[in-house]
């Protein structure tokens, strides 16, 4: 039996001025399947893309009023998001990243959205191995927290490395399948998985597409996000150097990612669930105009790779 095209979403912090109502409705007029909102703090952000909110999980109570407005709207919603970091050399910031990501899990629980996405956070100044116990008694509390609330967790595996002040190590552990492996092994939960965007793994120069596989039974959520990488300026500066030095974010469609290829490895992998683009190519950050053509753009590039599955074989 053949069914539709795997759920298209979109990343909601590209309409960070916009109503909940106005990304739902935005969502339904251009045709997506489903948007993951984002859910940070109400405050001022502290990089580009943080500090959105179209939830306040503070606010849900019992989430019924929310639960209507999103069913009436015709979009699901594939996940909530908040991307902080968790394991920050400030203890003070690592403790409130904590406290909303317990909050945010609980508001997926109340308003029935299976999968909270964020960050496992590295503290950049020190080793992967001198972050990890911190790491695991963090998380450890987390995840059981997850599974009361049965809401799925899914990393994302952006290094969050793109400035000085963030070198060596950048702000996320869970950047490689050689650190999901360990994290997964001392971390055993089907409630702990990877918000997989391929991207990523493009610009550090790794495969994008064998993890699909590998890690088929981790896939919670996945970003569509494009990647260029000058190979000029890659020649002259080296891996070493900064990644926005030799890489530049891009809608799909306009980098090196073959959709066609990389959504039909996801079919291939068993994953079913939803595909939210996340733009952050800087051409279409002026205006709300272009806002919304990227998004258009980005579904209708993604439209056209889609494969359908078959289910009966899967």
């Amino acid at each position: 039996m053949t069914t539709p095209q795997l759920p298209l979403g979109f990343v909601s912090a590209i309409l960070p001025d916009a109503s909940l109502d106005r990304v739902l409705t935005t969502a339904s007029d251009l045709g997506y399947d489903c948007v993951e909102l984002m859910c940070w703090p109400p405050g001022d952000a502290d990089r580009r893309y943080a500090g959105v909110t179209h939830i306040n999980v503070d606010t849900i109570g019992d989430g019924d009023q929310l639960k209507a407005q999103i069913t009436d709207s015709g979009i699901v919603v594939s996940g909530l998001g908040f991307y902080p970091n968790p394991l920050a050399a400030d203890h003070a910031v690592a403790t409130a990243a904590v406290e909303h990501i317990r909050r945010v899990i609980a508001g997926c629980a109340a308003l029935g959205i299976p999968v909270m996405n964020t960050f496992i956070g590295r503290n950049p100044t020190l080793s992967i191995d001198e972050n990890w116990n911190r790491c695991l008694d963090t998380w450890g509390p987390l995840v059981e927290w997850a599974e009361s609330h049965d809401v799925r967790i899914g990393i994302e595996n952006c290094p969050m490395l793109f400035t000085r002040d963030e070198w060596p190590g950048g702000h996320n552990l869970a950047t490689s399948p050689a650190i999901w492996r360990r994290l997964f092994t001392d971390l055993p939960s089907p409630h702990l998985g990877l918000n997989y965007d391929p991207s990523h793994l493009v610009w550090q120069m790794m495969d994008f597409l064998a993890p699909l596989a590998d890690f088929s039974d981790r896939l919670i959520h996945i970003h569509a996000k494009d990647v260029t990488v000058d190979r000029e300026r890659l020649d002259d500066v080296g891996i070493l150097a900064t990644p926005v030095e030799f890489h530049t974010p891009v809608l799909p469609g306009r980098g090196t990612i073959d959709w066609t290829v990389f959504l039909a490895a996801l079919v291939d992998a068993g994953y079913s669930g939803p595909v939210c683009v996340e733009v952050e190519d800087r051409e279409y950050e002026g205006s709300e105009e272009l806002r919304l053509e990227s998004l258009r753009l980005s579904l209708e590039h993604l439209r056209n790779a889609s494969p359908e599955f078959d289910t009966e074989n899967r």
